[in-house]
């Protein structure tokens, strides 16, 4: 077995780079597929969506869902910066216009329709590349700083395809971006922990007299809950700073951007609803209040 097959076969048969490009319709029907069965708090490409922006919603969605394994499913360090390696190789190639992965295939034709910037998608690839190496944050500023690429380009990518480029939406969506990556954070305390990772800054652990022990325990203790508290507030500001944009886009995208937003919000609600005590018991969203959520941007979209 090559080299490069070795370093494949940490990730899903599926994902590995063919020798030969698949048919424009193979690729099409490659990203709709794992766009429709990865778990996700909602479908990245609701049916609120119109339909001749639906495909391009599947391209971009498989690009950083693989993305995103390629950094976080592999069990090793140096085989996810080896592939992601790869992976921006076959970025390139799509702005090359010679890829054979079915995912930039598909992207090839996204990207010339809507003028996307490759440092757009390169950027996600820098913050998976950063959670190979760096595994904790000192301060808020630095998570910031993180989220800058492993969220914010997600929003970019999003306006993109609503045809917007302007510095005021890029801005909004980052606020919304930012605190949709910081709730996953606070949801997944024990499941990044179990992966080596911290995203809760260290500053706060000495501000409320938290230990990394207490983590590693899944002790709920009161101080942990009570620094929860805190960043769940400080998230739901976020959210707060991001909603104007709901009103600066086109109906259509401002009904997916207010649901994602909204779901967003359900997961610290979700957060409060258990005491904070996220850790050994991660807080989901009911399938009741996701089917509400949905229920009420259809009523929207009737209005």
């Amino acid at each position: 077995m090559s080299t490069t097959h070795q370093i494949w076969s940490h990730v899903p048969a599926e994902y590995a780079i063919p020798s030969r490009a698949p048919s424009l319709q193979d690729a099409y029907s490659y990203c709709e597929r794992l766009a429709r069965t990865h778990y996700e708090n909602f479908s990245v490409a609701t049916w609120f969506l119109p339909k001749r922006l639906r495909q391009h919603f599947y391209n971009v969605y498989a690009y950083c869902r693989i993305s995103d394994d390629l950094g976080d499913e592999t069990g090793s360090r140096e085989a996810s910066l080896q592939l992601l390696d790869e992976w921006e190789c076959e970025l390139n190639a799509c702005y090359e216009a010679a890829p054979r992965h079915p995912v930039f295939v598909a992207l090839a034709g996204t990207v010339r329709e809507f003028d996307i910037p490759k440092q757009t998608f390169a950027d996600l690839l820098t913050a998976f590349r950063q959670d190979q190496t760096v595994t904790r944050y000192e301060t808020f500023d630095d998570l910031l700083g993180y989220c800058r690429y492993s969220a914010n380009p997600v929003g970019h990518l999003v306006l993109y395809l609503g045809g917007y480029r302007d510095s005021e939406r890029q801005q909004l969506s980052d606020f919304t971006c930012t605190a949709l990556q910081l709730a996953n954070f606070w949801q997944d305390v024990t499941a990044d922990y179990e992966k080596g990772r911290i995203y809760l800054p260290l500053e706060d652990f000495r501000k409320y007299n938290v230990a990394e022990a207490d983590i590693a325990g899944k002790n709920n203790t009161p101080a942990f809950r009570e620094m929860m508290r805190f960043e769940v507030q400080r998230a739901r500001e976020w959210f707060e700073r991001g909603l104007p944009l709901v009103s600066k886009v086109s109906r259509e995208l401002a009904i997916d951007i207010e649901l994602f937003s909204r779901g967003g919000q359900e997961i610290l609600n979700a957060i409060e609803r258990q005491g904070y005590a996220v850790l050994g018991r991660r807080p989901v969203i009911s399938k009741q209040r996701k089917l509400a959520l949905v229920a009420r941007a259809a009523l929207h979209k009737l209005i």
